[in-house]
């Protein structure tokens, strides 16, 4: 049996390889490793992609939720309403201004954050809401930035999401947002690197100064800052897959489609329940999760990884049950939708490169292994 990969990074290299080298090559020349031409070209290609005026390149997409949140003013003695349901980092960029998370249920259905729950959970202390795009689909910031007062910044976690819709508004392209161009997402570099996206020319001069060291001119700081900077080798990557993104994420709609009709035998047996869209949503399908309910999740994923089918599992610890914000006060039963879904979600391979055949491959070990 072929081993089929969660990700194929390497089918992803070669469709770009030639031009990624030509660009090493012009970068190395120029000796403009940090910052220079190839990143100030990628900052407004990608701010003309996501419907942004301003885009900051920084160094990973933690330090870019870090920053944006940093840029709405957010710091010690704030809170931030963020999902149970999402990567560490999310809750990591919170801690690290100084404020405190506050956590949400995630719907039942999407696992997007439950949009009634954050705005219920904006108190006095709160000063910025989190939604997090997951999987590739958008959750409802447009209805959290009308809810909550002027106060309040909805700052997008727009990481998953590159190129995803709602109602016709791109992920990312409210007020502030923050993604990662971490390898194997949509779009993704060759290390880490990520960004910074909005319309409010002050906030993203904030977020250029304090990403390198506090200013924009040498030896002034102006802010309190740190070094998180996009290079150029890396802006090479992702310019090159940048024009490749909206054909790569169709590719994933069409691969998305073929899974739900692979596995609607399993699904109509209530063996697993298939994913979600909502509606008015263009899903961009950076991961196709299923559930599987009534059995051992990590013992399918253990039978799957051994027939070769890279599954794996985002994520399966919320945030309140995770040792390092023990110190919130949490414990399980607190917010059931998330937990129920990290006993039960496991994402199955899905790149756009990925064949009708490999996808049968995958759904024959998903059945074998579910029986």
């Amino acid at each position: 049996m072929n081993q089929i990969p969660l990700v194929d990074l390497k089918a992803a290299h070669s469709e770009v390889a030639d031009e990624v080298r030509e660009g090493f090559d012009r970068v190395l020349a120029g000796t403009a490793f940090i910052g220079g031409e190839e990143v100030r070209e990628f900052e407004r290609e990608y701010a003309e992609f996501a419907g942004v005026a301003h885009c900051v390149g920084v160094a990973n997409g933690t330090d870019a939720l870090e920053l944006a949140l940093r840029a709405s003013g957010v710091g010690p003695g704030h809170e931030v309403v963020l999902p149970a349901n999402t990567f560490i980092a999310t809750a990591g960029a919170v801690a690290r201004t100084g404020a405190r998370p506050v956590l949400v249920d995630c719907d039942p259905d999407s696992l997007l954050i439950d949009t009634q729950a954050a705005l219920d959970a904006v108190g006095p202390a709160t000063r910025a809401v989190v939604p997090v795009h997951l999987y590739g689909q958008s959750a409802d910031a447009a209805r959290l930035a009308a809810g909550v007062p002027d106060s309040v910044r909805i700052v997008e976690d727009a990481a998953q999401s590159q190129g995803a819709t709602r109602d016709g508004r791109q992920a990312g392209s409210g007020g502030i947002a923050a993604t990662s161009f971490y390898p194997g997402k949509n779009l993704g570099a060759y290390g880490d690197a990520g960004a910074v996206l909005t319309d409010d020319p002050e906030a993203a001069a904030v977020v250029r100064a304090i990403a390198n060291h506090g200013g924009v001119q040498k030896y002034r700081h102006d802010l309190p800052g740190f070094n998180s900077r996009l290079d150029g080798l890396q802006a090479v990557v992702l310019r090159a897959k940048l024009r490749r993104l909206a054909a790569g994420n169709e590719a994933r709609r069409t691969a998305a489609a073929r899974y739900d009709e692979l596995l609607a035998p399993l699904a109509d047996a209530g063996r697993l329940v298939r994913p979600t869209t909502v509606d008015g949503n263009v899903h961009v399908w950076h991961l196709y999760v299923v559930r599987v309910a009534g059995a051992d999740r990590d013992e399918v994923v253990g039978k799957l990884n051994a027939s070769g089918i890279g599954a794996g599992v985002h994520y399966p610890t919320p945030v309140h049950l995770t040792p390092a914000y023990r110190s919130l006060g949490h414990h399980r039963g607190d917010f059931p939708h998330a937990e129920r879904a990290a006993d039960e979600i496991l994402s199955l391979p899905l790149f756009p490169q990925i064949t009708p055949d490999q996808q049968q491959q995958v759904v024959d070990a998903l059945a074998d292994a579910l029986s």
